[in-house]
């Protein structure tokens, strides 16, 4: 097993810990904390496991497989609990959840006629603005934050990371579709 491999497997590891932090963080105004913390380095695992790979030519069909996994189930994970504490709006969940079937799909069916299909430029960027803006939504439930600045405030910086993750989520989508659609044409 390789190191980038490795280290998408302790940001596996870390989604339950996540979400029992998560949970008890409802009423735990540290663990709010302790929650940023363990996404936060989760979301970190992330560069480091690519890096390694491509610089050590670590690339594996293993890591090609759990890699985006562990991004989806992460940050899936966040959108969840936020959606359940009336935070996230489910129309945003559904379109990231909608978004991840469909490129999964686009990419069962080009697999299956031997093309691969990379990730794109705008999937990269769509992974960083969620995993950014999640880890902000995070700190924004500290009390310290809402001492700060204040509930309307907070909710205005949570809508813009919605529409962020939205709108990147929407627009990664749409450029997988127009570069790779044509594997949906049948050739017969």
């Amino acid at each position: 097993m390789t190191t980038a491999t490795k280290f998408t497997l302790v940001r596996i590891f870390m989604i339950p810990l996540f979400m029992v932090c998560m949970y008890i963080s409802e009423t735990n105004d540290i663990m709010r904390y302790v929650s940023l913390a363990v996404f936060g380095i989760a979301s970190l695992t992330d560069l480091v496991d690519g890096h390694i790979a491509r610089k050590y030519n670590q690339v594996t069909d293993l890591g090609k497989f759990l890699d985006p996994l562990a991004d989806k189930v992460l940050v899936l994970a966040a959108m969840a609990m936020f959606c359940e504490w009336g935070m996230f709006p489910a129309w945003a969940l559904m379109i990231v959840l909608v978004r991840e079937f469909a490129i999964s799909g686009l990419r069962m069916v080009a697999s299956g006629k031997g093309t691969v299909i990379a990730a794109g430029w705008s999937g990269k960027v769509k992974t960083a603005v969620t995993m950014a803006g999640l880890c902000i939504m995070l700190l924004l439930r500290a009390n310290l934050c809402v001492d700060l600045l204040g509930g309307e405030l907070i909710r205005v910086i949570n809508w813009v990371v919605i529409a962020a993750i939205a709108a990147t989520t929407l627009y990664s989508g749409v450029e997988y579709f127009a570069q790779n659609g044509k594997v949906l044409v049948d050739n017969q």
